[in-house]
């Protein structure tokens, strides 16, 4: 899992950084439209919201401080899948819950449990770093409803151009309680891997969704060294051939769950 374990100097760096970072900043990197490189708490909108953390079942009654990781919700027929990184499920994966637009403690579009995993064959038998990508089905809230019909859904994109558009990043770091955004270039790391400059992307952030200036999702922070060695530079799978194969089958899969 992405830098779960950071030196202080880095930390109090990142905290600095954001707090000085102007509200009009923030709202820019959100839009998608820059500064580039610039990290921020994320205006909460229709889209960010989208983005949410990842807990343990049975912190349920205590959600603070309780979240590890980033998923967001991807349109689908169903609309209840989500997608993350794939190394977020290890020793994990049977009881978790996913709450999209998660702030201090609060659940405002509820609290879902996820139902089932599907994880890409390299991965589960290697722990393949170019496989690093998860599709979850979450199930119906009580009163029924999907999670796709309260928040929305980004479509997943696979076989983009790098770099074609700016992503914006969205995630959750463990040390706060309300996510982070930065929107920039990515670029290639190697065929299968891209990577981007964005402060502040510590423990937590991994499975951060990189969504396009088409609105789409084009990764998800992981893939090389668990999502980066530094909390400013931040990989990501190529989403190829297999992403879109594993979403296939999270969507044909997903009914029954």
């Amino acid at each position: 899992m992405k830098r779960t374990a950071r030196a202080s100097r880095p930390a109090l760096y990142a905290a600095t950084l954001l707090l000085a970072v102007t509200s009009a900043s923030t709202a820019a990197a959100d839009a998608g439209t820059g500064p580039f490189g610039v990290t921020a708490f994320a205006v909460a909108t229709a889209r960010s919201v989208r983005v949410g953390a990842l807990f343990a079942t049975d912190r349920r009654a205590d959600l603070r401080g309780g979240h590890f990781c980033t998923a967001s919700v991807v349109h689908s027929p169903h609309r209840n899948l989500i997608v993350t990184a794939a190394h977020c499920l290890d020793g994990r994966a049977d009881k978790l819950m996913f709450v999209p637009g998660y702030r201090d403690g609060r659940a405002p579009y509820g609290v879902w449990t996820v139902g089932r995993w599907f994880l890409p064959e390299r991965w589960l038998k290697g722990r393949d770093e170019d496989s690093d990508v998860a599709f979850g089905v979450v199930g119906e809230r009580a009163g029924g409803g999907e999670v796709e019909e309260v928040v929305g859904g980004n479509r997943l994109a696979s076989d983009t151009a790098t770099g074609a558009t700016a992503v914006t990043v969205t995630g959750y770091p463990n040390a706060r309680e309300a996510p982070i955004s930065c929107t920039n270039k990515p670029g290639l790391h190697t065929r299968t891997q891209q990577r981007i400059s964005c402060p502040g992307f510590s423990g937590g952030t991994s499975g951060s969704p990189w969504v396009n200036g088409d609105g789409a999702v084009v990764g998800v922070l992981g893939g090389h060294d668990g999502g980066g060695a530094t909390a400013d530079v931040s990989f990501s799978v190529v989403f190829g051939a297999e992403a879109a194969e594993l979403y296939q089958r999270a969507e044909r899969g997903s009914p029954a769950n």
